[in-house]
């Protein structure tokens, strides 16, 4: 391979590190535990990374398809293509068991999954007629492809705006539980006087009974002893 000043290399060198320091951090998640705040920091970090090498991967296709004719062998230009093939699977794989599905879309919708020296041989012996005819064509592919790009973000809007929707009627629908909730909680405050109230009643009206009940002793006592001295 050429020299570690050629970009491409540097690159590719930094988006294997990269690779490797994702396949490291996915293998340290399966210690942590499942659920809570840390596997989900780490989980994040992770996507994030994932989406850099993605943007790295992107680098290294532009740099590959802009390196100038016989500046390297055909050797070497498969080669790299190869390297930069493999390292896209293994992102691919990475974002796959994370469901970063537009990750592992992201070429198709775009219209970049052929590479650029397939390109070169398609224009390789065509006359002008010809490269208009193909020209055409490319610009019929990159059409569809921008055309596909519009039914996915169509598509998330309409996602987005279905999310906000439910979380619209859930914000209502929690409003409507607290509006429920104050209003329970004032008729639980009236009850609670109300049988305060009726506690200082049941607690008066038992001493006035218990009153009553004692004059009554006393004066059944009082004709008991009446009775004993007038017969004696």
């Amino acid at each position: 391979m050429a020299s570690s000043s050629d970009p491409w290399v540097r690159e590719y060198s930094e988006a294997s590190r990269l690779a490797d320091d994702v396949t490291s951090m996915i293998a340290d998640r399966g210690s942590l535990p499942q659920s809570g705040p840390e596997i989900m920091r780490h989980t994040s970090a992770i996507r994030r990374k994932i989406t850099i090498l993605g943007t790295r991967l992107d680098s290294l296709e532009a740099l590959l398809s802009r390196i100038p004719p016989k500046s390297i062998t055909d050797k070497e230009l498969h080669k790299r293509q190869d390297m930069l093939s493999n390292l896209k699977s293994r992102a691919k794989q990475m974002a796959t068991s994370f469901n970063m599905s537009n990750f592992a879309n992201r070429e198709d919708l775009l219209g970049q999954s052929k590479k650029a020296a397939d390109d070169m041989s398609r224009v390789a012996g065509l006359d002008n007629q010809g490269i208009v005819s193909l020209q055409r064509q490319v610009m019929k592919e990159q059409d569809e492809g921008l055309e596909k790009l519009e039914e996915t973000v169509l598509s998330t809007k309409h996602i987005a705006l279905a999310v906000n929707e439910e979380l619209t009627l859930h914000t209502r629908l929690i409003d409507d539980l607290d509006d429920h909730v104050d209003v329970t909680n004032s008729r639980l405050q009236r009850v609670q006087k109300r049988l305060a109230i009726l506690n200082k009643r049941v607690k008066g009206g038992c001493s006035c009974m218990a009153l009553l009940i004692s004059v009554v002793a006393i004066v059944f006592l009082a004709v008991i002893a009446w009775l004993l001295i007038k017969h004696m």
